[in-house]
């Protein structure tokens, strides 16, 4: 025949099998690893108490991969075809790199090939990366671990664990990253939900990470308006971090102040112009606020300060006007329903609204749409068979 004279190689299996697991890499990610300073990358699972408090507790028990800005959920695929890992033997097999079932006392009796491939492992899964349509977010997880900062002016409340005093930079950037240790998301998907949230870390019973509710927000928002008035400040140009602060203190009593300056400047970062904001770890001097986000951010928290619920639904036109009085005067024309955040409110009749939360916000037909599409794309092309079928 004529392959008698071919080159052959010798294809053995090793036993024990060695324990591998595959993992299937996105092609961004892939890039990312092969690139010359590649980034260390981080196994991420929250604990069981976050974990029972934020997600189903049927699926509790996951892990995700994190490089510094993506984060992908690692979930297991059976497969019918199984896959075998080789291991090449070059230049000579000695008799320690086969087992001969026949009782030969020199192994090249066998004339056995001089190259051999070796069987160490079969796997009958892989682990993929999934990135669901809507992303990641941090800020279920962190509404879980922060403390609720409620302290405002309509009735006077104040938490019994009402933060008080300055900290170092170094201090509160330790606090937050200790808070983040146990989220499951990348570290900067963590710092966006952390300034999403105008989370802060100051001084209670002890040093603690804090989220302020909507009312302690609006209660800033609102010193922070009129002392920037009072002050002569444009939020629209760049101004002092510190004379905005000196602003909202009060006159008769400049060391009493009405909230942390750490919850201001939390308040001062969520809204400044994207592209002029500092790094979460540094200390935010100058600031100029973006009107447009402004105002819709101004907006929405005033409605979930004052109508969180259906049975608290408030008159649209009380609200529209409520909320120009919130703004600054040459902002007041930004105040309008189609400003607002798709999906972030409900009218349970024609004159009245109330704020929806983000987690209750459901996705438009459109996105919804394109989701299952793109996940029965991606599926379909992991598909083993449907690819097989299409090609013959």
């Amino acid at each position: 025949m004529s392959t008698q004279n071919a080159h052959s190689i010798l294809f053995t299996h090793t036993r024990p099998q060695q324990g591998f697991r595959l993992l299937e890499l996105t092609p961004e990610l892939e890039k990312l690893l092969t690139s010359k300073d590649a980034p260390v990358l981080e196994l991420k699972s929250p604990s069981a108490a976050l974990a029972k408090a934020v997600v189903d507790p049927s699926a509790q028990e996951y892990v995700n991969l994190c490089t510094e800005t993506q984060t992908y959920r690692i979930r297991q695929v059976q497969s019918s075809n199984s896959i075998h890992v080789l291991r090449p033997s070059h230049g000579e097999i000695s008799q320690a790199d086969i087992k001969v079932v026949e009782d030969v006392d020199d192994i090249s009796a066998l004339n056995l090939p001089n190259e051999a491939l070796s069987a160490i492992a079969k796997c009958s899964s892989t682990l993929e990366l999934h990135v669901p349509p809507g992303g990641f977010s941090a800020i279920p997880f962190l509404e879980k671990s922060l403390r609720l900062y409620d302290r405002h002016d309509n009735d006077g409340d104040v938490p019994m664990d009402e933060p008080a005093g300055p900290l170092g930079a170094h201090e509160m950037r330790s606090v937050r990253e200790q808070i983040c240790l146990d989220i499951p998301v990348s570290v900067a998907q963590c710092e966006q939900g952390w300034m999403e949230l105008c989370a802060f870390v100051d001084n209670g019973e002890e040093v603690a990470g804090w989220r302020p509710s909507a009312r302690a927000r609006l209660h800033v928002w609102k010193r922070l308006v009129e002392g920037a008035v009072l002050q002569g400040i444009d939020l629209e140009k760049q101004f002092l971090v510190g004379d905005l602060w000196k602003s909202v203190l009060d006159e008769d009593d400049e060391q009493e102040a009405p909230f942390p300056r750490a919850l201001l400047e939390a308040v001062v970062r969520r809204m400044c112009v994207a592209d002029e904001r500092p790094p979460m770890g540094d200390e935010i001097k100058w600031a100029s606020f973006d009107k447009a986000e402004c105002s819709m951010w101004v907006g929405e928290t005033y409605l979930a300060a004052t109508a969180p619920t259906v049975s608290s639904a408030v008159g649209r036109s009380e609200f529209l006007k409520a909320w120009k009085d919130c703004l600054p005067e040459f902002w007041r024309e930004e105040a309008a329903l189609s400003k607002l955040s798709n999906g972030c409110y409900k009218s349970p009749d024609p004159t009245t609204i109330f704020f929806v939360p983000e987690a209750q916000r459901q996705d438009t037909p459109a996105a919804a749409a394109t989701g299952s599409a793109s996940a029965a794309k991606a599926k379909n092309a992991r598909n083993w068979h449907e690819l097989l079928k299409a090609r013959r």
